[in-house]
């Protein structure tokens, strides 16, 4: 088997808390059902989003990724829905990789509450909200899923 190719493990997934100027990322073990927040991606002038992106997909090699979906509290789409939805079909379509929309209400809201009273832990004290709120919506995943 060449160097280079890509062993894909079934039991990893990575997830994605998509925004505008930073995007959260989280990984998680679907068989032990273990999630861990990874560092966040910054959108900033000159950075090649998408290699960042290849660059995490080629050490963690997940069998899928999971984009919540930022829908209205009335169940509506959002603009940011439809950017999220957009950002998912350009991972899909840059990396032929299966990509999972979860709906992520208050995901946001309770990784703000979770880090407030999680003073030392994971990294959440030094303000990774974003990956933390993307280990919530992977957990959320796992839990209907599984």
């Amino acid at each position: 088997m060449p160097k280079d190719s890509k062993i894909v493990n079934d039991k990893t997934i990575i997830a994605f808390d998509f925004g505008l100027q930073k995007i959260g990322v989280a990984v998680g073990n679907i068989l032990t059902k273990t999630t861990t927040p990874l560092d966040i991606i910054y959108f900033r002038t000159g950075t090649n989003l998408w290699k960042d992106i290849e660059l995490l997909l080629d050490e963690w090699k997940p069998s899928s990724i999971i984009v919540g979906d930022p829908i209205n509290m009335d169940g509506t789409v959002s603009e940011m829905s439809c950017r999220a939805r957009k950002f998912a079909q350009r991972v899909h379509g840059r990396f032929a990789i299966k990509v999972l929309m979860v709906d992520e209400r208050l995901t946001s809201f309770e990784a703000k509450s979770l880090s407030l009273r999680t003073k030392v832990s994971k990294g959440y004290a030094n303000g990774n909200i974003d990956s933390l709120a993307a280990e919530i919506i992977l957990t959320s995943w796992m839990k209907i899923s599984a």
